[in-house]
């Protein structure tokens, strides 16, 4: 008999999702984490006073979230202390003019309309055009299966919003924007938001183009940091018996003659049995490595081989001792979208070091929504800017302090007056750092592309076509990354397995 119904590796949100549902259902679940805390790319360290956020800095698509908490019999807003983020965002454009951004649509619309009379115009269609994709429950997209061509098929009979906006998943973001607005202010201010899902705006799918009106229907920030999130789930999966190992790293998945998933290895070489394996991490690692390349037909090692990581980038924790000139949890420090799209091809891909004259990026003040996160009086301001995840012919350990220490200085001339002199304290985390942390290949937060030859049924499949009882959790597999989707794809596999090895 085996050790366990179900173990999973990575307790990011994602594997700590799929691992509490299934315990509230009654199976015995134990979760391993290589690191000594949960959360993974949604966390929260303690740093010389300042609970920095290394990851995911707040929270949207509450629907999809909510989704999980339904399965757990509770809600989110239960389980985690929110604060709403109202104005959602400041964008600070090149020429260093500002817009704020509030939560209201209607508040948005005039604040657009102050650049652009017809780009209010388009604001307020585009609005009413991705809320009729939410009123046709476009959202149960998220929590579809994409393991075949038939699931694929399939939701579009199921989801009549499917049908509807299925040009949305072969237009790109770009496409998105010049179809509502004209202003290239305007579209400056909505275009960062392709990065959430890891990319130029360019090359995501259209459909992402949701995110930035997603953020009208709520965007919250867990009062004590995003760790909050996965504390919940852990906490709701404990009271149902689910067991979280700290400390564990998984070096080996064990497969039988019959290509079924057995178990785990660790590093200090226990062995653990389980009927079913779930992988939260980097699908490339989980089958190269911990599979094992033996139990791979030709073609799945291709495929594997075959993905792009998605971006990473090195992010700047900053402890400072004054407030900060910010007018909201998040500033877009923007560019035009044209230099968006080229620095991706001529910078990012090459891994070329932008200089901080080239930068465009995401600032959080986080402190400004929970003041406990700091010291009193103090603030934290983190600077999430483009960095390629592999330097050409240089390493990230001989950069990163020159590379952070030129855009503060960069950033106290231009964005923020006096941010250089009111520094008490710096944490950076390059791409390299996330990837020894995190165990995940190139720091990549959303582990691979998320362009549309790597979408719903071209990702990594959620039950594995390879390997009999092994299913993917995280951003690997569909919906992506970010945290509502890898929450989402955590019901989806929870669910899978409900209904297969463990019925």
């Amino acid at each position: 008999m085996a050790d366990y119904d179900v173990v999973i590796i990575g307790a990011g949100v994602g594997g700590l999702t799929t691992g509490s549902i299934l315990a509230k259902r009654g199976k015995k679940v134990l979760v391993l984490e290589q690191s000594g805390q949960v959360g993974g790319c949604c966390s929260t360290y303690d740093v010389n006073g300042y609970k920095y956020d290394i990851g995911a800095s707040v929270v949207e698509m509450i629907p999809i979230i909510e989704r999980a908490f339904t399965e757990l019999g509770t809600t989110f807003e239960k389980e985690v202390d929110l604060i709403q983020c109202d104005p959602i965002y400041s964008v600070i454009f090149p020429d260093n003019t500002r817009m704020t951004i509030p939560m209201s649509v209607e508040g948005a619309a005039d604040a657009i309309g102050k650049i652009s009379a017809e780009d209010r115009v388009g604001f307020l269609e585009y609005a009413r055009t991705f809320e009729s994709f939410i009123q046709a429950h476009g959202l149960d997209f998220f929590h579809t299966p994409m393991n075949t061509m038939g699931d694929f098929l399939g939701a579009f009979k199921k989801i009549p919003a499917l049908s509807k906006f299925n040009k949305y998943f072969f237009m790109t973001y770009n496409d998105v924007l010049n179809k509502f607005f004209k202003d290239p202010k305007v579209k400056q201010s909505l275009a960062y938001q392709a990065f959430y899902c890891g990319h130029s705006p360019e090359q995501a799918v259209g459909l992402f183009a949701i995110i930035p009106y997603m953020e009208h229907k709520g965007i919250y920030y867990p009062r004590g940091g995003m760790i909050k999130i996965p504390q919940a789930l852990q906490r709701l999966g404990e009271k149902s018996g689910m067991q979280v190992m700290l400390n564990a790293d998984v070096v080996k998945v064990t497969v039988d003659g019959h290509h079924q998933a057995t178990g785990v290895i660790l590093k200090d070489g226990q062995q653990i049995s389980a009927r079913v394996v779930v992988s939260n991490i980097n699908a490339r690692k989980l089958y190269l490595d911990l599979v094992g390349e033996e139990h791979l037909s030709p073609i799945v090692r291709s495929g594997i081989k075959s993905y792009q990581l998605s971006k990473s980038t090195p992010y700047i924790c900053l402890g400072v001792d004054y407030d900060p000139p910010l007018d909201a949890h998040h500033t877009l420090v923007t560019r035009d979208v044209d230099d968006i799209n080229t620095f991706w091809w001529e910078k990012y891909r090459k891994g070329a070091l932008p200089t901080p004259q080239e930068q465009f990026g995401l600032i959080c003040c986080p402190t400004k929504t929970d003041p406990s996160l700091a010291p009193s009086g103090h603030h934290i301001v983190a600077l999430d800017f483009q960095g390629p995840s592999k330097l050409a012919g240089q390493s990230w350990d001989d950069v990163r302090q020159e590379f952070s220490e030129s855009l503060v200085d960069y950033l106290s001339e231009r964005i923020i007056p006096g941010l250089k002199d009111h520094v008490k304290d710096m944490t950076i985390s390059s791409p390299l750092d996330f990837e020894r942390r995190l165990h995940n290949p190139g720091g990549a937060f959303y582990c691979f592309q998320q362009d549309l030859t790597a979408q719903t049924v071209f990702r990594p499949a959620s039950k594995s076509k390879s390997i009999k009882g092994l299913y993917l959790a995280g951003a690997s597999t569909h919906p992506g990354g970010g945290v509502p989707t890898v929450m989402a794809s955590g019901v989806i596999a929870a669910n899978q397995i409900s209904g297969s090895q463990l019925s």
